[in-house]
This record gives C-alpha cells, sequence and structure tokens, in this order.
C-alpha cells in the first residue's frame, strides 16, 4: 500500500488505550500478508488481526465465529462479493450490542462498487493505495461509527443518495465479470500488463487473457477502441 489519502503523518502509534479487534477479508493472500505485516504489530497500532479469509464463505464463518470490531472488506470476492459478505452479516451488523461494522478496501474506485457496498451497509470505501497510518486511522473512525472514504470516492455516495433515480443499465458493461470491468479500467487508463498484474496480484499471462475476453464481449478489436469505449462511459 503507498500514496496518501490525505491525513495523519508519522507512524500508527498506540498510546495504550485504543484497541480494535480485525477480520482481513481478500482472496489475494499476499495482500493479506502484506496489510497484516503493515497494520497488525497491535502494540503499535492498537490493531489486532483475530481472522482472516478468502472467499465469501469463509468471511461469514470468520466474522460469525470471531465476532471482530471492524472487517476489512474487498469488493470482489469468489462466492458473491462483497455484497454477499454483507448481505449475509447482516444481523452482526445490525446487533444492538458490538455491531460488526465494515470498511470496504479495493483496488476499485468504480462508483458501482463503491454504492454497492455501501447500500450493503457498509460504514465506508478506501482503495489499496491508502498508506498503513491512514488505514490504521480509517479502521478506529469505523470501529466509532464514522463513515469513512478515500476523498474522491465520498461524492459517488452523496450523488448516487441525492438522486431518487436508479442508474441506467448498460448491458455490454453487464457482459463483463467484476475481474473483467477491473482489468478493462486499468487498460483504459493505459497501464501496461505487467503494471495491471501487479495491481491485482494476478499474472500477466491472466491478464492478457481477461484482456481478450472483453474484446471480444464488447465486439472491440483492440486496446485503442477499448479505452475510447470506457471514456465514453465515464469508467475511466
Amino acid at each position: 500500500m503507498t500514496g496518501t489519502t490525505g491525513t495523519t503523518g508519522g507512524s500508527a502509534v498506540d498510546d495504550g488505550a485504543r484497541r480494535v479487534r480485525v477480520v482481513l477479508v481478500d482472496d489475494h493472500r499476499m495482500f493479506r500478508t502484506g496489510v497484516q505485516a503493515e497494520i497488525g504489530e497491535t502494540a503499535r497500532t492498537g490493531v489486532e488481526v483475530v481472522g482472516e479469509a478468502a472467499d465469501v464463505d469463509q468471511a461469514v464463518t470468520v466474522i460469525t465465529a470471531t465476532r471482530p470490531e471492524v472487517v476489512l472488506l474487498d469488493v470482489h470476492l469468489p462466492g458473491g462479493g462483497g455484497v454477499e459478505v454483507l448481505r449475509r452479516c447482516a444481523p452482526l451488523m445490525a446487533a444492538a450490542e458490538n455491531p460488526v461494522r465494515f470498511l470496504a478496501l479495493s483496488v476499485s474506485d468504480a462508483a458501482e462498487d463503491v454504492i454497492g457496498v455501501i447500500r450493503g451497509g457498509a460504514r465506508g470505501y478506501v482503495t489499496k493505495t491508502i498508506t498503513g497510518t491512514d488505514l490504521v486511522d480509517s479502521v478506529f473512525r469505523v470501529q466509532e461509527g464514522d463513515a469513512v472514504f478515500s476523498p474522491r470516492l465520498a461524492g459517488f455516495v452523496l450523488d448516487a443518495f441525492a438522486s431518487t433515480d436508479a442508474p441506467p443499465v448498460d448491458e455490454d458493461l453487464d457482459r463483463l465479470t467484476q475481474r473483467e470491468r477491473e482489468v478493462l479500467r486499468l487498460i483504459a487508463r493505459g497501464y501496461a500488463y505487467k503494471e495491471i498484474a501487479k495491481q491485482l496480484f494476478i499474472s500477466v499471462k491472466t491478464v492478457e487473457s481477461h484482456v481478450s475476453a472483453v474484446l471480444r464481449k464488447l465486439q472491440l478489436s483492440n486496446r485503442h477502441e477499448l479505452t475510447r469505449w470506457a471514456t465514453a462511459r465515464r469508467l475511466v
């Protein structure tokens, strides 16, 4: 995790009083390991990682068993995605005492992903470019009941809930899987295949397969046409 979402300087140092129990839900083991190393040193950060999960079923099982205060939830997961985890954990979120709160942590900054998990009950949404210091701060804020967003994402939520109109259905976009949409956006932003592979924790060969599938489904010929298609739909 690199970059910043605007905030506090220095390291996250625990004052000896703050504590928060967290479950990490992400289908990439290397990413979970990185987050654990970044924020899970409890004596320094106050964050205790009490469980991990890689798919929807694992997530529901671990969250139910450990009853953490905050869940760091990836949006795209095997078994139905983050929204399905939220749906199945709704009773835990609604508990009168010690509710489980969710903070989405995703590579995606797409409006539909942000709005989907917020409607599902998540208390916030930050992208994986967030720093470890800012992530610790975000976790504690969510624990306290605040809503937390990476700067540009808050506007998506405000716009969505200010409007009574349902978002239009894009049949072409609906043909793509969530992973294909992620690859599409990164290609349209000019990322090379190796950069996309690194960011999504997949192989270059898998990126190539996703790009081929996107071009076929959208009936496009090359990445330049794909970029124009994505730009016209404001997906970039």
